[in-house]
């Protein structure tokens, strides 16, 4: 039987925690662009604020590799052109 090697080892420790990370700043970025939404929607004084929160948190989403640069773009330009609209 062979040795597992050390970095196969290393990666094992690490896949949990980074899929972890990665779950929290999806599910932080979702949550915020709901509110966005929610706030835009129903003409909100906040509503800038909670756009910008939400603009906020999908970078920070994107950094941590949670989702992609251009899903994260798409979605922020479509939140920008909903605030705008209203």
């Amino acid at each position: 039987m062979a040795k597992k090697k050390r970095s196969a080892l290393k990666r094992i420790r690490q896949a949990p925690r980074r899929a972890a990370v990665k779950v929290l700043t999806r599910s932080a970025a979702r949550t915020a662009v709901r509110s966005a939404r929610a706030a835009v929607d129903s003409k909100a004084e906040g509503a800038a604020d909670a756009v910008r929160a939400a603009a906020s948190a999908l970078d920070k989403a994107v950094k941590r590799g949670g989702i992609h640069k251009n899903a994260a773009a798409r979605k922020k330009s479509r939140l920008a052109r909903r605030s705008a609209k209203t």
